[in-house]
């Protein structure tokens, strides 16, 4: 069943339409007019559309156009009167799933059309999911030792409804993580919405989960719909919740309990819809103990807890990694060829990675902007310099400096070329002169 708003003027047509879905076990949300079905579209999550193509304020066709540039998966039938059959053709053409021409014959040929729409819509949103899933579990399960167990994890929490916890350093893919879970899950086609705890002020995060009435606060000129509100049907992904501040703390613990809120300035008790997934980068038992989190809250979060390894403990996902990561990079630069060398790879394999897939990622892309072929050499990769101090990740050659590693990779690819510049230059993913001045730095024939 689904939850439909139908907008018509005409008030017994408008009471005809609400009673044969609602029999039809719908729940349907009537507006009187375009202005209060752009209202309530704005509003609350709606799964179908039925408009008439012509009423006070936007007609049908104007929120055809919103609905499909905001909102693509709402299916929208609209209702037409004699003459503007045309009309509603043209409409199809712009992304609404079918009309019906006024007066309706009966109660059963307009359920008949509704029901093909909400299918439609489910097909549709069961392909993405099943798309969505098959790019999580490649993202997932390349074959690293240390992420068998979050892949365990995942696959025995995602159907059930419990509370998630994911701990690990920052960067190191706990939102990839989240989202995986929420693609797995029963709620897949229900939306996925993140909130950075730690990205807002105290005030503007109490807004943000919740939500607000017009004249709630200075500047409120309009209602507001939070984020944890936008989340109904779907997964609520809370990141550095470590970062909450009391007050925020002791509103989260009680809509957890209650699976209500209110938004601020607002009496009207909403419905918490959502799985909760949480993430942090900090050890929040130790946050507990210090003061600085809340023990019920915590327990509350820490229903079942999943650890995310850092990149230096999975380094066997790097080509993987590296290989999407670049993917991604070179299709926003315009260069969607681009590869990656094993020569680079394996300078790649030498470092530390503080900053996990998000210092890969930006590794990559200085990289992707600096190359001239089509493919990455050690050359075109710009290292931080580690630390005074730091830990060097530990190979079976030690710890090198990227000079080192560069130098080692155009021994190794001269040597595979029988002494071939061109062949080596190709094996290293860079060009032939870019090679010939490294020679000559390096002091190399």
């Amino acid at each position: 069943m689904a939850k439909v708003l139908v907008a018509e003027d005409e008030e017994g047509v408008r009471e005809f339409l609400v009673e044969a879905l609602e029999l039809a076990g719908h729940t349907v949300t009537p507006a009187r007019d375009g202005h209060e079905a752009k209202r309530l579209l704005g509003e609350r999550s709606f799964e179908l559309l039925l408009t008439d193509l012509k009423m006070p304020g936007p007609s049908g066709l104007d929120l055809l156009r919103e609905v499909k540039a905001s909102q693509p998966e709402l299916e929208v039938i609209l209702l037409t009167a004699h003459g503007t059959v045309d009309t509603a053709v043209e409409a199809m053409k712009l992304g609404a799933f079918d009309y019906l021409q006024k007066p309706i014959g009966s109660p059963a040929e307009l359920r008949l059309v509704v029901e093909r729409a909400v299918e439609h819509r489910a097909l549709a949103a069961s392909q993405e999911r099943s798309e969505r899933l098959r790019e999580g579990q490649v993202r997932l399960t390349w074959g690293a030792p240390a992420m068998s167990g979050v892949v365990d994890a995942l696959q025995k929490v995602a159907p059930t409804q419990a509370t998630v916890l994911l701990t690990g350093e920052s960067g190191a893919g706990k939102e990839v993580v989240a989202r995986s879970l929420h693609e797995q899950s029963r709620r897949a086609e229900g939306p996925f919405v993140a909130v950075n705890c730690a990205a807002l002020s105290e005030s503007l995060l109490e807004s943000e989960l919740f939500g607000h009435e017009k004249g709630a606060f200075t500047g409120a000129s309009a209602r507001r719909r939070g984020r944890l509100e936008l989340a109904e049907g779907g997964t609520f992904f809370l990141d550095e919740v470590a970062e909450l501040k009391p007050e925020l703390q002791a509103k989260l613990l009680r809509v957890l309990q209650d699976r209500r809120f209110e938004r601020i300035g607002g009496t009207r008790t909403i419905e918490a819809d959502v799985r909760w997934v949480a993430a942090t980068n900090r050890d929040l038992r130790a946050r507990v103990d210090e003061g600085a989190f809340r023990e019920d809250l915590y327990h509350r979060l820490a229903v079942f807890p999943i650890h995310v390894p850092p990149l230096r403990e999975r380094l066997e996902d790097l080509p993987h990694l590296a290989a999407e990561l670049l993917a991604r990079i070179g299709q926003r630069l315009g260069r969607p060829s681009l590869k990656i060398s094993a020569a680079a790879l394996e300078v790649l394999a030498q470092q530390s990675w503080r900053g996990n897939v998000r210092e890969l990622a930006n590794v990559l892309e200085r990289g992707a902007i600096l190359a001239e072929g089509q493919a990455l050499g050690p050359g075109d990769l710009v290292l931080e310099a580690p630390r005074a101090g730091a830990k060097a990740a530990l190979t079976p050659s030690g710890a090198r400096s990227l000079e080192e590693m560069e130098q080692e990779a155009i021994k190794a690819a001269l040597a595979e070329a029988e002494g071939n510049r061109r062949q080596a230059a190709k094996r290293l993913g860079i060009g032939e002169r870019t090679l010939y001045d490294k020679l000559r730095k390096y002091g190399l024939k």
